[in-house]
């Protein structure tokens, strides 16, 4: 264990106002998304699963983003890759997994939907939609509601940067901007839109676009979970103070090929993917806690195991749960009166 000295030699986490246990959950949350991932990509190659999105590599900001919020009070509008994030805020294994098996017990769409389109109200996260970015301006709309009634929280809500040019995204920011909206948007900057590399997306920071709409933007190190916590703990007491919104530029890596669908070598090289697994957030969040003395590679191989497990038994309960039953497709569609209400 490490010896505890002066404020002075504090540890990073220490100095952000972390405690040991707490930076460790960091580290298990991390490891928590990537055997999920790691078990989809395995259930879709086996027939298990129809189709899945990757999240590997972006890991560390998902899950540094949300344990700098108000995870009982704030709200959360997350984007297809964020299994870190919802993860952490509340939802679990079981539920992921029958998101994509498509069960019934599907907590986010009863199995309608395509796994990733996150929603809870147990949780408040707000359901996505396929179209790219109209989570933008859902969250400032939640913004706005919470600064109408007085209530001190935040709306939180992330998408990748090919989406950053679609109109849902400047129309939110101008609007959050105009009216100082308690909103937190990060773009999750992966390098890439499916297949289109991001020096052919956009010219200059995705970060400087907040300038033109009166509030602060900031590049963070995505690949650093910790200094993703500060940046996103800071956004949230501007914003709890009246103080506006604030757009953070996570700089991430799509380690994975867009979804299973993709062959995302006809579009990048074998060795630029290889040097960027050098940069993957994970074992480097591993290497500080072991530098802190606060880990050992003993608790490393049982953390695995765990999650290895947790993930095991998730698998066979959503393997096993039933599909939706036909003649329940119109449920939650159609508004109407009393208990027939579908």
């Amino acid at each position: 264990m490490k010896a505890k000295g002066t404020i002075d030699q504090q540890t990073r986490h220490e100095q952000l106002g972390l405690t040991d246990d707490q930076a460790i959950e960091l580290y298990r949350y991390m490891m928590m998304a990537r055997k999920f991932d790691e078990r989809c990509l395995l259930l879709q190659r086996a027939g298990k699963i129809n189709f899945h999105v990757s999240g590997v590599g972006q890991e560390a900001a998902q899950v540094g983003a949300a344990f700098a919020l108000d995870r009982q009070e704030d709200y959360f509008l997350p984007y297809y890759r964020d299994y870190g994030f919802v993860l952490s805020v509340g939802m679990t294994a079981r539920e992921l997994m029958l998101s994509a098996f498509a069960k019934a017990e599907d907590p986010n769409s009863g199995g309608r939907q395509m796994p990733g389109h996150f929603g809870s109200k147990r949780l408040r996260i707000v359901t996505g939609s396929s179209p790219v970015t109209t989570q933008v301006p859902h969250a400032v709309g939640v913004a706005l509601a919470a600064k109408m009634k007085r209530q001190k929280l935040v709306s939180f809500v992330t998408f990748g940067e090919g989406s950053s040019n679609q109109g849902d995204f400047h129309e939110g920011c101008n609007f959050a901007g105009v009216h100082k909206l308690p909103v937190i948007i990060m773009c999750e900057n992966n390098q890439y839109a499916i297949s289109v590399p991001v020096h052919k997306q956009l010219s200059g920071k995705i970060s400087d676009r907040a300038l033109g709409y009166g509030f602060p933007g900031l590049r963070v190190d995505g690949n650093d979970v910790l200094e993703v916590y500060a940046a996103v703990k800071e956004a949230r007491e501007r914003a709890i103070n009246g103080e506006g919104p604030t757009l953070i530029e996570a700089m991430v890596y799509r380690l994975a090929p867009h979804s299973t669908s993709d062959n995302d070598l006809a579009y990048r090289t074998k060795e630029e993917v290889d040097a960027n697994w050098e940069k993957d957030g994970l074992p480097r969040y591993k290497q500080y806690l072991l530098d802190c003395g606060i880990w050992n590679e003993q608790q490393d191989e049982e953390l695995q195991k765990e999650c290895t497990q947790i993930m095991k038994e998730a698998t066979e309960y959503a393997d096993n749960a039933p599909y939706p039953r036909a003649e329940d497709t119109l449920l939650h569609v159609f508004a109407g009166d009393g208990e027939d209400a579908q």
